[in-house]
């Protein structure tokens, strides 16, 4: 199974994302140079986080039409992998209408980098299928503009349909709507969080409990 790690120019963590995915969990793994157009090789994208664009507009507004992410909305609708974005690749993946929702400064106007509890709110998605519904995970989170918003009807549609996966666990870092730290799409093919999980995914980072997500990813490819 192939897995592409896109590079925007700001990109800062390409190289953790590549080996968690290639050493780590087996996936054989490329960089995407964010001009490129033939990904219909890839079953798994995925989008990692930085400051694509230096974040000028909006987090994420540039990167939204690059020929890459162009492509990405093919991808998605033929159904031809997953997608997975993480901190400035969620913010990407909600510009560029893939997600529902947008990413907005954090309530507190700062920039927050630490461990946070997240709650396995739905396990039961090709991105959660290793964890127990209800678990609490420690994982980093490192961003500015990672409070999660989105309108009534949008939200309505994403609590209604449990496309939420990943919410805060107690202390709500960001003053993200309904706790929200991570949301798929309708399809269930397209998925954003603002925590790093590649950041946790060997013991000596913390616990390595990032590492399911990827797992997860991995055998769902495999088995469905």
């Amino acid at each position: 199974m192939k897995a592409g790690v896109v590079v925007f120019p700001g990109t800062n963590c390409e190289s953790e994302t590549f080996y968690v995915l290639k050493e780590l969990v087996g996936f054989d793994t490329y960089y995407v140079w964010h001009e490129e157009k033939n990904i219909s090789r890839f079953s798994l994208i995925v989008l990692p986080g930085g400051f694509s664009y230096g974040d000028y507009l909006r987090s994420g507004a540039m990167a939204k039409v690059s020929p890459v992410v162009e492509e990405l909305h093919e991808y998605v609708e033929k159904e031809k992998g997953f997608v997975v974005g993480i901190c400035n690749g969620f913010q990407i993946l909600t510009e560029a209408g893939l997600l529902q929702g947008g990413l907005i400064r954090n309530v507190n106007l700062k920039f927050i980098c630490r461990f946070v509890d997240v709650e396995v709110v739905n396990n039961e998605l090709p991105i959660t299928r290793k964890f127990r519904k209800g678990e609490i995970l420690s994982i980093p989170i490192a961003h500015m503009d990672g409070r999660y918003v989105a309108h009534k009807e949008d939200l309505d549609f994403i609590l209604t349909n449990n496309l939420v996966f990943l919410k805060y666990y107690g202390a709500n870092p960001n003053g993200s709507m309904e706790n929200i730290a991570g949301v798929t799409n309708y399809k269930r093919n397209v998925f954003g969080m603002m925590p790093h999980p590649e950041r946790n995914s060997e013991a000596i980072q913390g616990t390595g409990v990032g590492i399911g997500f990827f797992l997860s990813l991995k055998e769902s490819l495999r088995h469905g």
